[in-house]
């Protein structure tokens, strides 16, 4: 085709005036930091009127709007609905609330575009210098391997697939036919919905996955992990993994990770912790006890994002053999080959190590944060956090309509209006009415599990921005709109 028959203009996504576009990202950086500045004066929750939700169902866009309109309806209708984990009385699920330099970081490297999988470049010894400190954090060695990914729920399948290969190299290639029996994993019946979903996932299947059963502290039965374990092989079954909790979802419980090493050691087995927050601690002397055998674990998986206040999405996974973890996923093809020099030589690619050939640059904001705060910080704000679950939990422990319904071993705290007089029925819908008027008053948001059959109010602190007198405002709240609900017909 001669040149003459193309397009007259090339086109380009850039501007053509850089200006207006410099001008309405300082407007966009001054909007930002006034909404995290202002955040406690807002409702920690705000629904999205019919209006706003009316505006997602524009077409599809043919022409070009503009970059400041589009930063209009953003400002408009996206950013005063957020989820707002930001706020200082967020305590649902557990989910941290980010920070201002993290957002700036972020922006560092969206504008960066890099992908860091593979290539001779500094993100890549930016993600293997955050590795290395990992590794450091949770007192692995350092020939240890590891891989930063969106959350736990990724990193604890891309456990269980090195897990995996450690019981059968050759499922890699012929796939479960290759095991004479089926492979079963266990995990107290506390363990995250995320590792059953990664045992589905990975061709396990869920039925193969021995829920144990779990103490008053809701920590893992040891001695019957043990006997299942043994009537699993006796049954033709192969046992190949445990999961070990460092802090459960429900409560926090912290199983004996210890006793899983010894136990794992002794039938050969690989020993995951699932530490998506309460690995955290492991930063503080204190909780040297409660956390002893999480560093012995064959593989870890943590969340920057949620107890370290890490701008989402970033988690790691730590795998302590790193031939393994290559041998799970590394695939020989000839255009991802390292070369002796340029662009395609470098360290090891991160594709060898998991799923994702296509991986942004979230390293940065790990880097960039724990490079301004240092340890201290984070360890003075891990310990803030423990002392606020505390806190409430004496509040709620002085008020006798109030229900502490589960110890309090970390930073989750379960409980319920209870003034008495009522069915077990009632108090599980009264105490879920309250929590949804709690959200839709815009007071607090704290989120909600059930405990022996007992609906619970769940706060989850991990929350850099809470004082003590949010909690006392949140028992308070509570107890006012307790006395509503219970004297209503709801």
């Amino acid at each position: 085709m001669k040149k003459e028959a193309l397009l007259t203009e090339e086109k380009t996504l850039d501007p053509q005036d850089w200006s207006t576009l410099n001008e309405l990202g300082h407007r966009m950086l001054d909007d930002l930091f006034y909404y995290l500045e202002t955040t406690r004066q807002r409702p920690v929750y705000t629904k999205p009127p019919a209006n706003v939700l009316a505006s997602m169902n524009q077409p599809l866009p043919e022409t070009p709007e503009g970059t400041t309109a589009v930063y209009e309806d953003f400002f408009a209708n996206v950013l005063p609905y957020n989820i707002n984990n930001i706020h200082p009385r967020f305590w649902a699920w557990v989910q941290g609330g980010g920070s201002p330099f993290g957002m700036l970081a972020d922006m560092l490297a969206s504008g960066m575009n890099a992908n860091v999988s593979l290539g001779d470049s500094m993100p890549m010894y930016v993600e293997k210098q955050v590795l290395n400190w990992s590794k450091e954090m949770m007192g692995f060695p350092s020939t240890a391997s590891g891989l930063l990914l969106s959350g736990a729920s990724l990193a604890n399948i891309t456990a269980l697939i090195v897990a995996r290969h450690h019981a059968n190299h050759e499922i890699k290639t012929k796939g479960l036919q290759a095991v004479q029996g089926p492979l079963t994993i266990y995990g107290s019946s506390e363990t995250h919905n995320c590792v059953v979903k990664g045992v589905e996932v990975i061709g396990i299947g869920s039925d193969n996955f021995r829920k144990v059963p779990v103490d008053a502290d809701y920590r893992i039965d040891v001695e019957a992990l043990r006997r299942m374990i043994v009537e699993d092989r006796a049954a033709g079954c192969q046992p190949f993994c445990i999961v070990g909790n460092a802090g459960t979802v429900n409560t926090g419980a912290i199983d004996p990770l210890d006793e899983l090493a010894a136990l794992a050691k002794e039938f050969n087995l690989w020993l995951h912790v699932d530490g998506a927050f309460g690995a955290i601690p492991k930063l503080l002397p204190e909780f040297a006890g409660a956390l002893n055998g999480l560093e012995l674990a064959d593989s870890l998986s943590f969340d920057f994002h949620k107890w370290m206040y890490v701008n989402y999405e970033a988690a790691c996974v730590l795998i302590r053999d790193p031939q393994l973890h290559r041998e799970a996923f590394t695939s020989a093809v000839n255009y991802l080959t390292l070369h002796e020099r340029g662009l395609s030589a470098g360290p090891e690619a991160f594709n060898n190590l998991g799923m994702e050939l296509s991986r942004g640059f979230k390293a940065l904001k790990i880097w960039m944060l724990l490079k301004q705060n240092g340890l201290e910080t984070y360890r003075t704000l891990i310990r803030q956090n423990l002392q606020q679950a505390q806190y409430l939990a004496e509040l709620i422990q002085q008020h006798p309509e109030l229900e502490l319904l589960a110890p309090v071993p970390l930073n989750i705290v379960c409980f319920r209006y209870n003034a008495g007089n009522c069915s077990a029925e009632k108090l599980n819908k009264g105490n879920k009415e309250l929590l949804m008027r709690l959200h839709e008053q815009g007071i607090a948001a704290p989120s909600y599990t059930v405990l022996n059959d007992k609906y619970a109010i769940r706060a989850a602190i991990t929350n850099h921005r809470s004082k003590f007198s949010d909690f006392e405002l949140l028992v308070n709240e509570v107890i006012r709109i307790g006395k509503e609900v219970f004297n209503s017909k709801f």
